[in-house]
């Protein structure tokens, strides 16, 4: 294959999963009667660019479609980081009511409704048609596109360029990473500034979060690659910030190259070192962590086949992404794992991809009282724990299979 940025011919394997369906293609009760479209799951390293990127076997298109079930704001973590941003970006860069902030996979206006409040116009630009009808519920103003130069060049030509531009957690997701990152340099004011945010390679490798991994993930980022392709592309990176987002992220700050007169921060060169150091470079970093998930992987089926055998009862919550690959390359069915609870309702009512484990609502949590309740969404351990405690009432223990088997008393 060729690498999807320099185009390099791409032979390192970092790791494969098998074959999966999309990880947000839930199912609907009549169609579990029907046949599941799969698409193999490899994860592959370019020694060019370190450009970690999924094989080409799925399209965006159906992997973003009409009914997309992932709503931001259904996480009160994500609100809160959404919030903090906001009150930090207004405050860095002197944002006010003759401003313009664009966020690109604006989902359902989770993170804008806080620019709004404050006065800031702002524009969502989201090609899910779910998640943009409920932005557009809140007041905001949401194109229904996928981001590249064209977009950006009939936004700019509207008048539409932006101070700010925000991309959280959607660069790993675009197929074509050159014509999205060039959307932003063509849309941005001359001292604009746009900010990325994205789980960091460096922890995925490091705490073995191979549950990341899904076919909606084109990439996996390092500042190393993020750099280079910027550079490709019309932008600069000045700054950089670690977060504890998403098991370990970067939010990378960058300005046009042509324009930006921003000095690089000493941050973005310190990263650069430790990325270095942790050998992103070389292709040996690489190496050992298909060997590193199969052990978790087998640790979790272990305990879910004693559990069985006791005769305990296992539940989940989260029907995210990160479950459905982890539950899916362990060959969890419901015999196993009875149900997962999630919040949202447009999950509600359906079954996990591939596995056809049924999503309930947290009533049935209380009803069902089950032994253990597998935390899928291990990120948001804290706030899930918080949220079902009441499940300690009765005995009930939670557990986390990554990075390593935990079972919380």
């Amino acid at each position: 294959m060729k690498c999807r940025h320099c185009l390099a011919d791409v032979k390192l394997r970092l790791i494969d999963l098998g074959s999966a369906p999309p990880s947000n293609a839930y199912l609907t009760p009549d169609q579990l009667q029907a046949p599941e479209k799969t698409y193999p799951l490899t994860v592959m390293v370019c020694e060019q660019c370190w450009l970690v990127q999924t094989q080409d076997f799925a399209q965006a298109e159906d992997l973003f479609s009409g009914d997309y079930a992932y709503f931001s704001s259904f996480s009160t973590s994500w609100l809160d980081h959404a919030q903090r941003y906001v009150a930090e970006m207004v405050d860095r860069w002197q944002l006010g009511a003759s401003s313009h902030v664009v966020e690109v996979a604006s989902n359902d206006g989770y993170l804008l409704q806080y620019v709004k409040a404050r006065g800031i116009p702002c524009t969502g630009i989201e090609p899910t048609s779910s998640t943009a009808k409920a932005a557009r519920a809140k007041g905001i103003e949401t194109i229904e596109v996928f981001f590249g130069v064209e977009q950006a060049v009939r936004l700019s030509a509207a008048g539409k360029q932006a101070d700010l531009m925000a991309a959280n957690n959607v660069l790993a997701h675009v197929p074509d990473i050159n014509d999205f990152v060039s959307g932003f340099a063509r849309l941005l004011k001359p001292a604009g500034v746009a900010t990325f945010e994205f789980p960091h390679l460096l922890r995925l490798l490091a705490d073995n979060q191979f549950d990341t991994i899904y076919h909606e993930h084109f990439s996996y980022l390092s500042l190393t690659a993020v750099q280079r392709i910027f550079a490709a592309n019309g932008l600069i990176v000045f700054d950089v910030e670690e977060l504890s987002t998403h098991g370990g992220s970067l939010r990378v700050f960058a300005q046009r190259a042509d324009t930006g007169c921003r000095a690089i921060g000493e941050r973005v060169a310190a990263l650069l070192r430790r990325e270095t150091d942790a050998g992103l470079r070389q292709a040996d970093a690489y190496r050992g962590f298909q060997a590193r998930a199969e052990r978790v992987k087998d640790d979790f089926v272990a305990f879910l086949i004693d559990a069985k055998r006791q005769g305990k009862r296992v539940a989940a919550y989260g029907a995210a992404a990160k479950g459905n690959t982890l539950m899916n390359f362990a060959g969890c069915r419901a015999d196993l794992v009875r149900y997962v609870v999630d919040r949202n309702p447009a999950k509600q009512g359906k079954f996990m991809p591939g596995s056809r484990i049924p999503i309930v609502d947290e009533v049935e949590l209380y009803r069902d009282r089950p032994d253990y309740v597998v935390i899928l969404p291990w990120n948001l351990r804290a706030e899930v724990t918080q949220q079902l405690e009441g499940i300690r009432a009765w005995g009930g223990k939670f557990v986390t299979a990554v990075p390593a088997l935990e079972i919380i008393p």
